[in-house]
């Protein structure tokens, strides 16, 4: 009788919960903590039914926190590896858990129990009823458990691989994907027995959290707003009014390249869709491409928006990368790269055809100045080709920081040709013309102020042009050489707007909330291109 008590509460032991709340302590791996003490919780039995016992122990970070437990009369009660006790006579037993490290620190409980009735009936057979999955949702499944008069019949449930279908503790079983699992469940009376049932699943489409949100808010033209403006939001879940919001708006035509938006959640898509074969999302990323392309401008540039505003987004944009991500992605296509071989072959062409017409713009676009070609502006109008202003403080000029991104992508090249390489060789040789040594901007007092700093090098954002007949501004251009630095308040300050030779004639604002400087172009002219030089041969 005792063995056959004992298999009752080893079987029981699964149903033990573990006691100890989870260690978010940083361990030194290289140092064993002891337990220093342990403290058993639970109360006494009044109706002969099993009970979970639990302990605390500290410290919250003892290497091993784990503990062995053990009964004084296995007579009495039998106690499983979790700490369920289970009442086998009424009486008095003391239970024990032991650390299981090298501190040698145990703790006890004396238990009272009572209410323990007559013997124990097995289960003998279980048998589980349900049926296949075909429409890939959940199904609720039951058993019958024989015989009738058994003490327990109580059974838990599980399934044969989780990766296809899980069981909760009711026997409702929930699909992930289509195949064969096995619903099993199991006796918990210590009797073995189990009962066992195929399911054949079929019907599932799979759905990724993030695609699922990056498809809510896909306008109906195939490009996306700037909601959810550095992607984060895609990762959680959308509010009931984002929802209502985004499927309100479909119809609206602020969709974008700035800030990798259209091209960072098409590759969101395309990553789900290898995933989860879930055609909506290749349809919905095909709908996206198909908007780069419909927005691409016949001379070969990107507008930061499509359908084209009046304003300055309508020009070519080399600001924050944006035809540069969308340059790369058609380039993808054509290489069948980056899980762009996941589209249909026939884009390989038109991809091909849309990356090199960005590189024929991009070159048409450098900034010639008294002969010599410079850099570029991080806008060009889409018309005349020439730099453009952006917003008040942001004049046509060319730019320190997007001109590097333009020659980083010239330089990826596999095969570049003559006006290529000139271009990017032009564009270093300007680099290291207008470089700033032995200043750097300082936050003194709250403020940023341009200091002495021997041996810094730096860039400013933006260098003055030779041609600014009609700008607004012509007159105080005029006071300016070429290639000269400048910067800007905004036309509102008390100052007005236009050109400034220093950082510090401009609007307090407007000195500490823009990026005036930067070393930008610093580790592509002191590694990068001598790299790329030295895999041509040039």
């Amino acid at each position: 009788m005792k063995k056959l008590k004992r298999l009752l509460v080893l079987s029981l032991g699964f149903l033990a919960l573990n006691a100890c709340s989870s260690d978010s302590d940083v361990i030194d791996e290289d140092k064993t903590i002891l337990v220093t003490s342990v403290i058993v919780n639970g109360s006494d039995i009044t109706d002969g039914q099993a009970k979970q016992f639990t302990t605390v122990v500290l410290p919250n970070n003892a290497t091993d926190r784990s503990v062995t437990w053990s009964v004084s009369d296995e007579s009495i009660a039998l106690i499983s590896d979790k700490g369920v006790l289970t009442p086998l006579e009424n009486g008095t037993v003391e239970i024990t858990a032991t650390a299981n490290d090298d501190s040698g620190i145990s703790a006890q409980k004396t238990v009272e129990i009572s209410g323990v009735a007559g013997p124990v009936v097995l289960v003998e057979s279980i048998s589980v009823s349900g049926s296949d999955i075909t429409d890939g949702q959940a199904k609720q499944f039951s058993v019958s458990v024989l015989p009738s008069d058994a003490t327990n019949k109580v059974v838990v449930w599980s399934v044969s691989d989780t990766s296809i279908a899980e069981v909760n503790s009711e026997g409702l079983l929930t699909p992930k994907k289509n195949g064969t699992v096995n619903v099993i469940a199991t006796a918990t009376d210590g009797s073995g027995i189990k009962g066992e049932l195929s399911v054949n699943i079929s019907g599932i489409v799979l759905t990724n959290f993030k695609a699922e949100n990056v498809l809510l808010w896909q306008r109906n033209n195939g490009g996306w707003p700037k909601y959810h403006n550095d992607f984060s939001g895609y990762d959680r879940a959308q509010t009931e009014a984002e929802k209502i919001e985004a499927e309100n708006t479909k119809n609206d035509t602020d969709t974008t390249i700035d800030n990798e938006h259209t091209i960072g959640e098409i590759r969101i898509l395309l990553s789900a869709y290898k995933a989860t074969n879930n055609t909506a999302y290749l349809d919905a990323a095909v709908r996206g491409i198909d908007f780069l392309f419909e927005m691409q401008y016949d001379n070969g540039g990107w507008p930061q928006y499509y359908p084209l505003r009046n304003n300055y987004s309508r020009h070519i944009t080399y600001n924050d990368n944006a035809m540069g991500n969308v340059m790369n992605l058609m380039r993808d296509i054509f290489l069948k790269k980056n899980n762009l071989e996941l589209i249909d072959e026939s884009y390989i062409s038109k991809a091909e055809t849309a990356f090199n017409k960005g590189i024929d713009v991009i070159l048409q676009t450098q900034v010639v100045i008294n002969g010599v070609k410079t850099a570029w502006c991080a806008q060009h109008d889409e018309v005349t080709l020439k730099p453009r202003m952006a917003r008040s403080y942001e004049l046509a000029s060319n730019s320190g920081s997007e001109s590097v991104g333009v020659v980083r992508l010239l330089m990826t090249l596999d095969n570049p040709s003559s006006e290529v390489i000139d271009a990017i060789n032009s564009a270093v040789a300007w680099f290291e013309s207008v470089k700033i040594v032995g200043y750097e901007l300082k936050d003194v007092n709250g403020d940023k102020v341009l200091v002495e700093s021997p041996g810094n090098v730096m860039w400013a954002r933006f260098y003055t042009l030779d041609d600014y007949t009609g700008d607004q501004y012509e007159s105080l251009f005029n006071t300016f050489n070429p290639n000269e630095p400048f910067f800007c308040s905004r036309d509102t300050d008390a100052g007005g707007g236009g050109p400034r030779k220093t950082i510090a004639e401009i609007s307090y604002e407007r000195r500490n909330g823009y990026a005036w400087y930067g070393s930008w172009p610093k580790n592509l002219i002191s590694t990068e291109y001598s790299a790329w030089k030295a895999k041509h041969g040039i």
